[in-house]
């Protein structure tokens, strides 16, 4: 299969463009899940010229900005009608942004261009990484990017003793705190805190620079809550986290130590299971070099949180998934050339499973049950409510599908906001019926949700 090192690293490239092409037709998918929050919330900004406060529906959400921001920026200059595609490329851009630092980190670490080319590819073929959050119009794509490129940074500087990517790393981890919370500096320290084992590293992090920096880059998030208007930001932000810590029941704490591993695990096949497999097997060679093992502890220990939480889930460990994905292209780099055609077979078939999937299966879910029906209801939504006030009252993930198609097809009209204490004629957009907000004038059947438009006053007999 591999005449040579060229020909290997050829096919490398050609899996690695094909991982990337690949992500390509999401960019066009109507809205999924939750994704409308950041592109509805980003119009409202815009509208109020709000750069500091993240507000929806009319509401300061205390939500840091960052992924507003470059909605914003990229909407504005591009078009607004344009906001859902332009939110789902940036968090494609942030993924590929992961995989290329990951590149940079191996190749910085092994000198070897292939084994790099694998290990950015490991991570694009994850399974959650290619078909579900590596694409979604969420912030955790940004923040995985930040976070990671800040670990990265943070161990080539302390391998090499440089105060330069060590200001890099800082910058990256400020960064990651604006665009979305404290955990960064969780994942931060864990990763330091591995790095300390080694005496190289302990020497350099522990001199007087180091700490200064790190002391800057701690001091940061408290000038940035300065900045705000008394919200209590701060402590919702604390408090979400706390949250997790919170036991729900025995039972579901059980499930939750017994579950969460196996499907991180399988959130990471097809090479996870491959790299287990020849690890069991006793297939992968020994190797000197403690890279992999370092990328592991530090994967491994911020790992741990997520899994003893007893709520948690698994999207807040993707900031960790290059790291997972440095540990496992180590691996199964070393079962020989065998074990390396085979892993690539897997990857291969992975991709072209991907693309059948983006480009027949996920279009045809979204025309025949969800998706497309989201955008119909918002222009029949449109046409009902002509000339009257509309507001909407449904945080429902189809509730947010349609408002975000809504505030788009409105322009230049303002966005949706929560109805007001008193209103006298005009429709509200909600999840149930409900008669304190208004009479039900029309029900929409959105896959298997509902969404119904009621009215008041004037409005209930157009």
């Amino acid at each position: 299969m591999f005449r040579s090192e060229g020909a290997l690293e050829r096919r490398l490239w050609l899996l690695c463009v094909l991982a990337v092409l690949s992500f390509l037709p999401a960019l066009h998918f109507y809205y999924v899940g939750e994704e409308a929050i950041f592109p509805i919330s980003s119009l409202e900004m815009w509208h109020e010229n709000s750069w500091l406060v993240q507000i929806m529906y009319g509401a300061n959400v205390r939500h840091n900005p960052l992924f507003n921001w470059l909605i914003m920026l990229f909407s504005a200059a591009a078009g607004w009608k344009h906001v859902l595609v332009i939110t789902r490329a940036l968090s494609v851009l942030a993924t590929l942004g992961s995989s290329g630092m990951l590149f940079w980190l191996a190749r910085r670490f092994s000198g070897d261009r292939p084994f790099a080319l694998f290990a950015a590819l490991t991570y694009l073929s994850f399974f959650d990484v290619a078909l579900y959050h590596g694409w979604l119009a969420y912030v955790d794509p940004l923040f995985a990017f930040f976070v990671f490129s800040s670990i990265a940074l943070l161990w080539a500087a302390s391998e090499e003793a440089s105060l330069r990517l060590l200001a890099l790393s800082a910058a990256s981890l400020s960064l990651a705190f604006l665009a979305k919370a404290f955990t960064a500096y969780a994942f931060y320290g864990l990763a330091v805190l591995v790095l300390l084992a080694r005496p190289k590293c302990r020497r350099f992090l522990l001199s007087a620079p180091s700490l200064g920096l790190a002391a800057a880059a701690l001091a940061f998030p408290l000038l940035w809550l300065s900045l705000l208007p008394s919200q209590g930001q701060g402590g919702r932000m604390f408090a979400e986290i706390l949250s997790k810590l919170a036991v729900p029941g025995l039972g579901d704490y059980a499930r939750q130590l017994v579950g969460f591993p196996l499907e991180a695990m399988l959130r990471m096949a097809p090479v996870s299971v491959l790299a287990v497999y020849h690890l069991l097997r006793g297939k992968v060679a020994r190797d000197d070099a403690d890279s992999f093992r370092t990328a592991f502890w530090m994967a491994f220990l911020n790992l741990l949180p997520y899994w003893l939480s007893p709520q948690s889930g698994i999207r807040y460990i993707l900031p960790i998934y290059p790291l997972f994905a440095l540990a496992f292209a180590g691996a199964l780099w070393r079962t020989g050339e065998q074990g390396l055609k085979i892993s690539l077979r897997w990857i291969g078939g992975f991709v072209g499973l991907k693309l059948v999937l983006f480009l027949v299966l996920f279009p045809w879910y979204q025309s025949h049950y969800r998706g497309e029906n989201y955008l119909k209801a918002a222009q029949e939504i449109m046409r009902e409510t002509a000339g009257f006030p509309l507001f909407v009252a449904d945080v429902s993930s189809s509730g947010l599908s349609v408002a975000g198609y809504l505030d788009v097809l409105r322009l230049p009209q303002a966005p949706l906001v929560f109805p007001p204490e008193k209103w006298s004629s005009g429709y509200v957009i909600s999840y149930a019926e409900n008669p304190a907000l208004g009479k039900t004038f029309r029900t929409f059947k959105l896959g298997g949700d509902r969404l119904y438009l009621l009215c008041r006053g004037e409005a209930c007999r157009n």
